[in-house]
């Protein structure tokens, strides 16, 4: 490897400044092996390339909700595994059309390279059999291995629908998460400087000694709500990485969207009849009954007889001859009755489970649909009415204590109601997303706007 070596500190500087350049401009890293003559200068180079190597790995962007399912449809490992599932199950339907194969026999005997009896003639014969199926085994076959794949693969865009509803609450969670953060804050800050103009005024002798300390004793709920929600974000971070397929959940991690939620268009029935035609359980329920069908079908193709037909080539001695079998089985007592029998049941139970997945849809839509209207209306409450409210009489207290207008217990209620309606306001609006979320679940439509 090449030495480097240099005359001066600003030598140094202008060698690792250029080199920089050159691979930022290039996008490639240079490899350079170097021998410095003092520690300054190594550690100026390594500088300069943990410079570089940032520059070139930017800050991610905060997802947003859509980039977020979109990012837990492709990468979360549970639906990769479920996508292998359906993949294996759409191969069977390579089996169930296979057709049976030939049989080839070879038989030899008195053969000998012995001349003391050369009256005994040697022989061989080779036969040729295939069994031939009756009854379209094969279409039914065919047919019951197709709608089970159809089964599967909307089976499969049900537990998508989950992951993706559990998406949707898990980035509802950390946004509120943040809200709450955020709130506690600015909270923790402003009420750090409040306590420091009333640290002014007793230690100017304006209010007692008392006061000020129940003042400074309220600062450890402010302190608390802000541990706390720290907490609360890590671990609703750590759990919406999780769903996206992170293997370690990292801190950098990042959204953003609205947390006042929006108005989801009505009406109900429109919705029902939304859910009735892309519900993928309804959809898995109505393949069962073609899957139940098929397989009534198979089994009594299956009672069928097929018979096996067989080609025959003999040589004896210097004599050829062939032949041919047909061979039948006589189905007197097994005629498959008591599959045929079950196939039929399981027909009829399959059509009581499509009804039952029906009224399914309808109870879950109605129910997501109760639930958002209550949660909005409350939200919209918060939204419209009390937050502003709160801190208009926050702003009121707080002019009316520094001014001797009220004792200092109404002054320490008003921040309280502050805190407490503004955390209500934003637990009202997780819900109102948690029900939009499962609104969009019992209809598998996105019904936020």
């Amino acid at each position: 490897m090449r030495e480097l070596r240099f005359q001066s500190p600003r030598r140094a500087k202008n060698f690792v400044a250029t080199t920089a350049t050159y691979a930022r401009k290039s996008y490639e890293f240079v490899a350079i092996a170097a021998t410095y003559s003092s520690k300054w200068m190594a550690a100026l180079f390594c500088s300069a390339i943990l410079a570089f190597a940032q520059a070139q790995v930017p800050a991610a962007a905060p997802l947003t909700l859509q980039q977020v399912v979109e990012l837990a449809r492709t990468k979360n490992p549970t639906l990769m595994a479920a996508q292998q599932n359906l993949l294996s199950v759409k191969a069977q339907e390579i089996q169930a059309g296979v057709r049976a194969n030939p049989t080839l026999t070879g038989v030899g005997t008195n053969v000998t390279n012995s001349a003391t009896n050369p009256a005994t003639p040697y022989s061989y014969s080779v036969q040729l059999s295939r069994l031939f199926e009756r009854g379209q085994k094969r279409r039914w076959r065919l047919d019951t291995a197709r709608s089970t794949t159809d089964q599967t693969r909307d089976q499969y865009a049900l537990q998508e629908q989950q992951t993706i509803l559990a998406a949707k609450q898990a980035f509802t969670s950390m946004l509120l998460a943040k809200a709450a953060l955020k709130l506690a804050q600015d909270n923790l800050k402003d009420y750090r400087h409040e306590l420091d103009i009333n640290k002014a005024r007793y230690d100017a002798g304006d209010i007692g000694k008392l006061d000020y300390e129940r003042l400074d004793l309220q600062l450890a709920q402010f302190e608390t709500d802000e541990s706390n929600a720290e907490a609360a974000l890590s671990q609703a971070s750590y759990q919406l990485q999780t769903l996206l397929g992170g293997d370690h959940p990292t801190d950098s991690f990042d959204i953003v969207g609205d947390i006042v939620p929006p108005v989801v268009a009505g009406p109900l029935t429109e919705l029902e009849q939304k859910g009735l035609a892309a519900r993928p359980d309804y959809k898995a329920a109505q393949d069962a009954i073609r899957v139940a069908d098929a397989e009534v079908k198979l089994a009594y193709a299956n009672g069928t007889t097929d018979p096996t037909l067989e080609g025959e080539y003999d040589r004896v001695g210097t004599v050829n001859s062939a032949g041919f079998n047909i061979s039948i089985p006589l189905r007197i007592f097994d005629r498959n009755q008591g599959n045929k029998e079950t196939a039929k049941y399981l027909a009829q139970a399959s059509r009581f489970s499509e009804i039952a997945a029906r009224n399914q849809v309808y109870s879950d839509v109605d129910q997501a649909w109760v639930g958002y209207t209550t949660s909005k209306v409350l939200s919209d409450r918060y939204n419209g009415h009390y937050l502003n409210e709160a801190k208009d009489v926050l702003s009121i207290a707080q002019f009316a204590y520094e001014h001797g207008g009220i004792a200092l217990l109404d002054y320490l209620n008003a921040i309280q109601d502050d805190r407490t309606t503004t955390l209500n306001a934003l637990d009202a609006y997780a819900q109102t997303w948690m029900a939009i979320h499962q609104l969009s679940f019992a209809t598998a439509t996105e019904v936020a706007p």
